[in-house]
């Protein structure tokens, strides 16, 4: 799907000139109108360019916020609030900014999902699933010291609970924590840190994407049935039929979007984080952004000692082993085929997981006390068995439906059952009396 001869013809004298010297509209064309794509992709495939589409808005409203905004502790606050009464459509920047971010973990974690079910990580795409790994690990870094810019209180307190875990590392934790810190606990030197880097890593989120895009075009897309591109007839160009098919997923998305951003932009974030921080005041649950409350869940599930690892170090090893054993996983998948559409067992823990994920979620805003801690623990353990037990396991104890020999033959047959199923569903034709 990578190679071929390019079909790129300039029109003009001067779309030959620059096509000679820089081939931009080439490339262009070659990646988004005629590169050759999968028949049979789904909506679940719309959501790479979604993340596009959210990765741009977020930072082109950054930039316009970080004119207004003053990354000074006895300021951050108020000038969040001036944005939001003084500057012009300054809401509708900010609360473009924060639900947006919320909107692009949502589509990042349908696409690491879409990506798990259909085996999107196995040979020859290896790197490209590290690189989207590399993408979700500076997100989470980005949303976190964004998190702290507004100054409330759980922007001061969520900075002082998480880069307090730091820690609990032997030898180097108390130094990566003031290094983090820029001082003994959360103050200006931290807000300062955290809005430059917080403005910084964006662009390194894309510069990462287009590696990510890059390395996508090389390998070529999969598709749900898990099965190469073979021939030309398993493929469409990408203009008209995948950018139709990405635009309406696309919009759908943004509607969503939109209802979340005019009618209820607050309902993703959190009543403390309107008070102004206070040091002297602690909240009376500290918890993150939600979509950071799985791996919170997992933090908090270790309340035993293991060995000689104590219960904090323990939990800090479990949150990040949790995100790290994501970089592991075409390799700890052991079975040859790869789409969860052939593979009964798979499907079935898989969304065991999905399902498993959701409610660590859950569990991430309740408090850590009683039975929350016990779900958490089990919840924890299915999720690090999903990877490093079942994933192994099932490769080598799964029998796999029959693979159909091509894209076109799963499309056809598709179609040839879609029909079958209409006509029985059909009404009957009235007999014709003489």
């Amino acid at each position: 799907m990578s190679g071929g001869h390019s079909t790129y013809t300039p029109k003009t004298g001067l779309g030959r000139w620059v096509d000679a010297r820089m081939p931009l509209p080439r490339l262009v064309y070659d990646s988004f109108v005629s590169y050759p794509v999968p028949r049979n992709l789904n909506y679940a495939y719309t959501f790479g360019g979604i993340l596009a589409i959210m990765l741009a808005s977020q930072i082109l409203t950054g930039v316009v916020l970080a004119m207004h905004y003053t990354a000074e502790t006895t300021l951050a606050f108020a000038s969040v609030e001036k944005i939001m009464r003084d500057v012009n459509s300054g809401w509708l920047l900010r609360y473009l900014h924060s639900n947006g971010a919320s909107f692009f973990f949502i589509a990042v974690y349908i696409h690491i999902f879409r990506g798990l079910y259909y085996g999107s990580y196995k040979a020859p795409r290896e790197l490209l699933w590290i690189l989207g790994c590399i993408i979700y690990l500076l997100m989470m870094a980005t949303g976190f010291m964004g998190y702290v810019l507004p100054w409330g209180q759980m922007s001061f307190w969520g900075a002082t609970v998480i880069t307090g875990f730091f820690t609990a590392i032997p030898l180097v934790g108390d130094w990566i924590q003031q290094l983090l810190l820029g001082g003994f606990a959360v103050d200006n030197p931290t807000l300062n840190r955290f809005f430059s880097l917080h403005y910084l890593l964006p662009f390194m989120i894309a510069g990462v994407v287009i590696l990510h895009v890059w390395a996508l075009h090389v390998t070529g897309q999969t598709n749900p049935t898990g099965i190469e591109v073979k021939s030309k007839t398993d493929t469409l160009p990408f203009t008209p039929y995948a950018t139709l098919k990405d635009a309406f997923g696309m919009l759908v998305f943004l509607l969503v979007f939109a209802y979340f951003l005019f009618y209820i932009p607050n309902y993703l974030g959190h009543p403390d984080n309107y008070i102004i921080a206070d040091p002297l005041k602690t909240p009376a649950h500290i918890v993150p952004e939600w979509y950071y409350l799985p791996f919170y869940a997992i933090l908090r599930a270790i309340t035993f000692n293991i060995g000689p690892i104590d219960s904090k170090l323990g939990g800090v090893l479990a949150m990040f082993g949790a995100i790290a054993v994501l970089f592991f996983v075409p390799w700890l998948d052991t079975s040859k085929v790869r789409s969860a559409a052939y593979r009964p067992l798979y499907k079935l823990f898989f969304w065991l997981f999905a399902a498993n994920a959701l409610f660590l979620g859950w569990l991430g805003s309740r408090p850590a006390e009683g039975a929350y801690v016990v779900m958490s623990q089990i919840s924890t353990l299915y999720y690090f068995g999903f990877f490093l037990v079942i994933m192994p396991v099932l490769g080598y104890i799964e029998t796999p439906r029959r693979l159909p020999n091509s894209i076109t033959e799963a499309v056809l047959k598709k179609n040839k059952m879609g029909g079958a199923a209409h006509l029985a569903h059909a009404p009957a034709s009235p007999e014709i009396k003489g």
